[in-house]
């Protein structure tokens, strides 16, 4: 004990002085020369900010047949490419249905189809028919990135609201639990996450006839799509566009979108900027139909139609619509985010008030300093002296763990608090283990300073295992759980890290230099 390392001390003052300046923003604002990675208060969880619960369900199947959709102009391609000619070529569903016109194209048709959709199993039925069904594998794929990247791209939308730590995290196998702690608008939280933002660039028939589509007669190659509802003299009523069915540019080729203003009538807008590929394609396009009309088409809806008067070369394009300012600014974070993989539906929703959070706030505090109290107490009355060197390190220790939190940007919840009130205990029975060895070792008859060398050093192994199998726990729990689980098992893990620091290494040197000068004890207070 009289030759405790110098560099021990150095560095439990450095992390003292440390802890000193990361708790400091949870209790005032730090000056402006304040390091900024110690500039951050600890964030508030859902339970005790208050903010928005949602589970989301994505349609996973809607995903699937949207695949298969798609998979229907690869092979109008590689059929126009080996010139081999079919009468239509339909998906429902996971299947696709193809019918070529000639017999005796039927073999080539087969190898052309299986080389090019090698995803699917291909069986010839009547009639020149051939039916292709996705395989399950690749179905089971195809919903599960579905999931996976409608959580990217939900969590892009949301990052762009500007909220701290929201929980975006999957559940099962369809299913997406969303937090957005401070955010108390929930029916613009649902617009903003349910949205599939589905952006299509359409070419409008104008040779067909409307009137006769709408009787029935539509056109091969064509769809129906309506615009926005409207009112005219008191009649609502939507506009009816013929147009191509081949999407012509979609919302994948989007690079940008910001709010801007429409000059011709001075109202809010959407300006997109196309990536490079989007760009070609957009030059191509209008260089190729000027005079003609193209639709922009946004979730099923025709947004406009307007007429393609010179190419329009550089990749930007309006989109516009009497938007308020959210609305656009919604619109742009929607679009630049991308769009979902698949409609979402909202099945639970819960709005938590910050009332109900700081309730939730002062009794967890109210928990931890009543705790705290009872077990400062208990230890300076059973063990006097050294129970108040505990005590201190207790104090270092809780001071260690909000200064971790702090600097590692965790989120304390309601859980979290629990596990702050657990690691007081676990702290402080990291310290009567250590004084109940030295009080072994003096009843063996040992002097004062070696019971407390014998103390630290029989009790240090069964410390560790004991924290170290504790830590393997909380960090499975933070693997594997979500939520509130996951803010129970970081506060559990930091603070086990902080009670061993504090317990092993503050108390010993605190005792070390009490004693450093005292070549003779005969007695210890505890």
């Amino acid at each position: 004990m009289h030759s405790f390392p110098r560099w021990k001390i150095w560095l439990i003052l450095t992390v003292l002085l440390v802890s000193l300046m990361g708790a400091l923003p949870n209790m005032t604002t730090p000056p402006t020369w304040w390091p900024s990675a110690l500039s951050n208060p600890m964030t508030l969880g859902l339970d005790l900010k208050g903010g928005i619960h949602l589970v989301l369900d994505v349609d996973v199947d809607k995903a699937v047949a949207h695949g298969v959709e798609e998979d229907i102009d690869s092979a109008r391609q590689e059929l126009r490419k080996a010139k081999i000619r079919y009468r239509s070529l339909s998906a429902e569903g996971n299947t696709l249905s193809i019918v070529i016109k000639e017999t005796a194209e039927m073999d080539a048709a087969a190898k052309l189809l299986a080389d090019a959709l090698g995803s699917y199993d291909i069986s010839p039925a009547a009639d020149n028919t051939f039916t292709l069904v996705l395989k399950e594998s690749v179905a089971d794929e195809t919903r599960k990135f579905a999931v996976d990247q409608a959580i990217e791209v939900i969590r892009n939308r949301i990052d762009a609201l500007g909220t701290t730590e929201p929980i975006i995290v999957k559940q099962g196998a369809r299913r997406i639990l969303v937090q957005i702690p401070g955010f108390e608008d929930s029916a613009r939280a649902k617009d903003l996450i349910g949205r599939t933002a589905q952006l299509e660039f359409k070419l409008v028939d104008e040779k067909g006839s409307l009137d006769k589509a709408l009787a029935g007669q539509l056109p091969m190659g064509d769809i129906i799509m309506y615009g926005p509802e409207q009112t005219r003299n008191g009649q609502t009523f939507r506009q009816p566009y013929l147009l191509k069915k081949r999407t012509e540019l979609s919302g994948n080729e989007i690079s940008d979108a910001r709010v801007s203003i429409d000059s011709r009538f001075n109202e809010y807008a959407v300006t997109l900027k196309f990536n490079s590929k989007g760009a070609r394609k957009f030059d191509k396009l209008t260089a190729a139909h000027v005079g003609e009309r193209f639709a922009i088409v946004l979730e099923g809806t025709v947004n406009s139609a307007p007429v393609i008067r010179e190419r329009i070369a550089g990749g930007s394009a309006q989109i516009t619509g009497s938007f308020s300012p959210e609305e656009a600014h919604d619109l742009a974070i929607i679009l630049r985010a991308g769009a979902l993989p698949a409609p979402v539906e909202v099945v639970e929703e819960r709005s938590i008030g910050p009332s109900l959070g700081q309730d939730s706030i002062d009794q967890g505090m109210n928990s931890i300093i009543i705790g705290s109290i009872l077990v400062l107490i208990f230890m300076a009355v059973y063990y006097r002296m050294f129970g108040l060197v505990a005590n201190v390190a207790l104090i270092f220790n809780m001071l260690l763990i909000l200064a971790a939190m702090s600097i590692i940007g965790g989120t304390l919840t309601l859980p979290g608090i629990a596990g702050v009130v657990l690691t007081i205990g676990m702290a402080v029975d990291a310290n009567v283990l250590i004084f109940e060895r030295i009080r072994e070792e003096l009843r063996l008859g040992k002097t004062p300073l070696a019971a407390i060398d014998g103390g630290y050093d029989k009790a240090l192994s069964t410390i560790v295992d004991a924290n170290i199998t504790t830590l393997i726990a909380a960090i499975v729990l933070f693997q594997f759980g979500s939520g509130p689980v996951k803010g129970f098992a970081v506060t559990l893990s930091v603070g086990i890290l902080a009670s061993m620091f504090t317990a092993i290494m503050v108390t010993r040197a605190i005792i070390a230099m009490s004693t450093a000068k005292r070549s003779r004890i005969e007695k210890l207070s505890i």
